[in-house]
């Protein structure tokens, strides 16, 4: 059987508390304390699976069709009774180099937090770990898990970008260096990481409205303690934008370096090609001249002049080798 409810616990005071495993008696008891919530984690719902759940939270039917079908960009929207916000964790594979997008839906209300999670790049079990370990954040209730997990997929965005500059930097070098493979697989590398980029600028992106939006005043469920800790969301996240920018503009450089380095390549290449089309030329010229039917050619009919015509091609092939040596042609 599949787990679909992965975690539901109830919080009172900062502190786990044990209770129900039904979800709508969970909601009940941290309803009936004045500082209980109760946080339950879902990962890929069906809709049958979700009905319940979002029936017995009032979750608003918009956000219950979007956190099931999945596929949104990163968002907030605010609803009377919860706040519903979408965010996008990604994964980086430098086996290879690839940024992988799952996707976060957080619903929090007055007294509860559910979770949706679609694909495997956002567990939360260790945000969960890590804020049972300080009680003294859980007391702020349901923003203090908003704020854990946004905390988190934005610290990611920032070792995921720190990956892809050591990646980046490798790609750089072998680029310039001499040498360096086939010009086509160093080119199609290069395309790869750039769309890899893109993708993680597609995640982390759209983003920066929502954490400004909740970290400025008039959003509901959102106590005013919890807005410095948004801020500082948010200057993570333009700090990780701004690697990405800088990512994608290095990428830019490297692709048009690699293709200068390409056409210098082949210019060298058309350089050889016609220094040795004008060596063969010479020869080829003289033999054409004699290789004619007339009677009165100079020199036709004495001993010495094949060895002599012979030579002198050989010597303007030598001139012309050492002309173009000199040039750097050859």
């Amino acid at each position: 059987m599949r787990v679909v409810i992965v975690d539901c616990a109830i919080y009172r005071n900062g502190r786990r508390r044990a209770g129900p495993a039904d979800v709508v008696a969970a909601l009940a008891e941290a309803r009936g304390a004045a500082d209980a919530f109760v946080w339950i984690g879902l990962h890929e719902p069906t809709a049958g699976e979700f009905d319940r759940v979002a029936e017995e939270f009032g979750l608003h039917p918009l956000a219950v069709e979007d956190a099931l079908k999945a596929h949104q960009r990163p968002k907030l929207e605010v609803y009377e009774d919860s706040l519903f916000l979408v965010l996008k964790p990604v994964v980086y594979g430098p086996e290879a180099d690839t940024v992988a997008a799952s996707e976060l839906m957080v619903f929090m209300g007055d007294s509860f937090v559910v979770t949706v999670r679609h694909g495997e790049g956002a567990p939360l079990s260790e945000v969960r770990r890590r804020l049972e370990a300080a009680p003294e954040v859980l007391r702020h209730g349901p923003t203090s898990v908003l704020y854990a997990v946004s905390d988190a997929v934005v610290d990611h965005y920032i070792d995921v970008a720190a990956e892809l500059q050591t990646d980046l930097e490798e790609l750089e070098s072998r680029v310039f260096r001499p040498h360096g493979g086939n010009p086509k697989d160093t080119a199609a590398r290069i395309y790869t990481f750039k769309r890899q980029v893109l993708e993680f600028r597609r995640a982390a992106g759209p983003l920066a409205a929502p954490v400004q939006r909740l970290a400025g005043a008039g959003v509901p469920f959102v106590s005013e303690e919890s807005q410095p800790f948004f801020r500082d969301v948010g200057d993570h996240l333009t700090r990780a934008a701004e690697q990405v920018d800088g990512l994608d503009r290095l990428l830019s450089d490297i692709l048009s370096a690699h293709l200068a380095q390409m056409g210098v390549r082949q210019n060298d290449d058309m350089r050889r090609i016609s220094a040795w089309a004008a060596m063969a030329a010479v020869p080829t010229m003289v033999a054409g001249v004699y290789g004619m039917n007339f009677t009165h050619i100079p020199e036709l009919h004495r001993v010495w002049s094949y060895p002599v015509l012979m030579a002198l091609m050989a010597v303007a092939v030598a001139g012309l080798y050492r002309l173009f040596r000199r040039r750097g042609w050859m």
